[in-house]
């Protein structure tokens, strides 16, 4: 396998991020790496004096920071291949329960910074006529579970931005994917990358239900981290990949189940769609 692509990684101190980080070097790519803490980071990925890994310590919500860094990754590899926008934290509670702070970090960090990599990396993508976007979103972008309306919703727009990115950008020569995985056995699911509403609602009994059903799912989600990596790495090497890829069984099953249900509610009210054409 040819291993010339130069890869940028967010979100790489830990979960997919990680994995997929570490697996490029141990394959012979080249990637510069971001997350908030630069020397957590190396530890974590533990190449610190390798001459193809170039940690990045990155606020993804400061546009500066992250131009600054995808400079300084041409600056020292030559140019820049993949993009893998992998940053983001889950979030559970029923509207009412989240404050303004709580929901805004949520769409700062799984929107804003992937839309800000994306802002400062075109212009190089795009002089080079070349280059590949994934971004990770999730099985909840496409079919929600009950108690995470906000992540819901922070992933659903990645879905929705991705789609119409790659319209954009198709002609200059860019492919982009929005992976929506399902349960992966990553730290996704502890407290470091999972939090929830400070303030509970006893009313909203089958949201908390929800809520302890993940909590307890921790350490046995049915994804390899260690594959999903290796789907990246093999959608990066093809001549056309898909713009929406669902990786898990449990993803493929929630999808399917979604689609079936909108194809029904589409046909059940077609007579209602129909009726506001003028005649």
């Amino acid at each position: 396998m040819k291993t010339d692509k130069i890869w940028y990684v967010t979100g790489a101190s830990k979960g997919l991020g990680l994995t997929l980080v570490k697996k490029l070097l141990a394959t012979g790519y080249k990637v510069a790496a971001t997350s908030r803490n630069s020397a957590t980071l190396s530890a974590a990925v533990g190449a610190e004096n390798s001459e193809n890994f170039l940690p990045l310590e990155v606020d993804l919500i400061n546009e500066m920071s992250v131009a600054e860094s995808i400079k300084k990754t041409q600056e020292v590899f030559g140019k820049i291949d993949v993009i893998v926008n992998n940053a983001g934290y889950g979030i559970g509670g029923a509207i009412e329960e989240l404050s303004q702070e709580e929901i805004a970090e949520a769409f700062n960090i799984n929107v804003f910074g992937t839309i800000n990599v994306i802002k400062y990396a075109m212009p190089y993508l795009r002089a080079q006529r070349s280059g590949y976007i994934i971004n990770i979103s999730s099985i909840a972008g496409f079919a929600p579970a009950t108690g995470w309306s906000i992540y819901a919703a922070a992933k659903h727009a990645i879905i929705g931005l991705s789609e119409s990115l790659a319209d954009d950008v198709r002609s200059l020569g860019t492919k982009v994917t929005a992976i929506a995985p399902g349960a992966f056995r990553t730290q996704f699911l502890t407290k470091e990358s999972l939090v929830f509403a400070k303030n509970e609602i006893d009313d909203y009994e089958d949201v908390h239900a929800s809520h302890d059903r993940f909590r307890n799912m921790n350490g046995t989600q049915l994804g390899d981290p260690e594959k999903a990596a290796q789907v990246m790495i093999d959608l990066a090497e093809s001549e056309n990949p898909p713009v929406r890829l669902y990786l898990g069984s449990d993803a493929y099953r929630r999808a399917a189940a979604k689609m079936g249900t909108l194809s029904s509610m589409l046909e059940d009210w077609k007579d209602t769609s129909l009726s506001t054409d003028f005649n």
